[in-house]
């Protein structure tokens, strides 16, 4: 019996461990994949321990928020996208990769159009990461937005008309509008949202997020986050079986 699983908090209802049992089921793989909540409020040295406990036991490991970021330092090294993003949501024998940017860009890549220059990433985690390194494989220049903006970077105050009109690609890469907390959304401007622009959430459940649904009836293009979590699992699974 192989064993996989996903560190991430607070994994109330998660993907991975849905998609693989029933694949391993439905393809008679002896494997089961486990979910392991590890509560990042509180970061204790136990915790650490844990993380370190499951690298080391399980057969490949899945990373969600809080963690993409933080399980680097126990890690032997980093493939050279992982190195490149700066951030992790695979790991397999102690080597951290990263899929989330293959499935993104796989996702968003047909809905692009000639005048997609420019990109509106919200939120800083490590989900954005992944996907700033994929807008500029696309040739698309991502501007980070966040509530407390570094240099280079804008908060939602800086979401002027003209802003908003330069970047026609808007992409969400914080939780909010995640279920249960269906009823949040980013603080953008979505007045200034146009039938040019292009909307897309990392978020999968709900569907269709609050920030998706005031996009549509601006006339925006939309897109949530399942077809791009489909594909980093599917990547993930060639790692995991290919034993790289």
């Amino acid at each position: 019996m192989r064993h996989f699983g996903i560190i991430g908090y607070p994994l109330v209802q998660s993907f991975s461990a849905k998609y693989f049992n029933e694949k391993f089921a439905r393809e008679g793989i002896h494997a089961e994949y486990s979910l392991y909540p590890i509560d990042n409020r509180q970061w204790t040295m136990d915790n650490g321990r844990k993380v370190r406990e499951l690298i080391d036991s399980l057969d490949g490991m899945n990373v969600t928020i809080p963690y993409k970021q933080t399980v680097i330092p126990f890690l032997e090294r980093l493939d050279e996208t992982a190195q490149a993003i700066g951030a992790v949501n695979v790991i397999h024998k102690h080597v951290g990769y990263n899929t989330d940017c293959l499935g993104f860009i796989d996702s968003i890549s047909p809905l692009l159009r000639a005048y997609d220059q420019k990109a509106l990433v919200l939120g800083t985690g490590g989900a954005s990461k992944a996907v700033c390194y994929g807008l500029r494989k696309l040739g698309i220049i991502p501007t980070l937005v966040s509530r407390t903006p570094k240099d280079g970077q804008l908060s939602y105050s800086d979401l002027t008309a003209n802003v908003m009109s330069e970047h026609t690609i808007i992409v969400n890469c914080t939780p909010l509008g995640m279920f249960p907390d269906i009823d949040t959304c980013p603080a953008i401007p979505y007045e200034e949202i146009t039938a040019r622009h292009l909307l897309f959430d990392c978020v999968y459940n709900p569907e269709e997020t609050l920030f998706l649904r005031k996009g549509k009836a601006q006339g925006a293009s939309i897109k949530n986050g399942m077809e791009m979590l489909y594909g980093q699992a599917k990547a993930a699974w060639r790692i995991w079986s290919n034993g790289h």
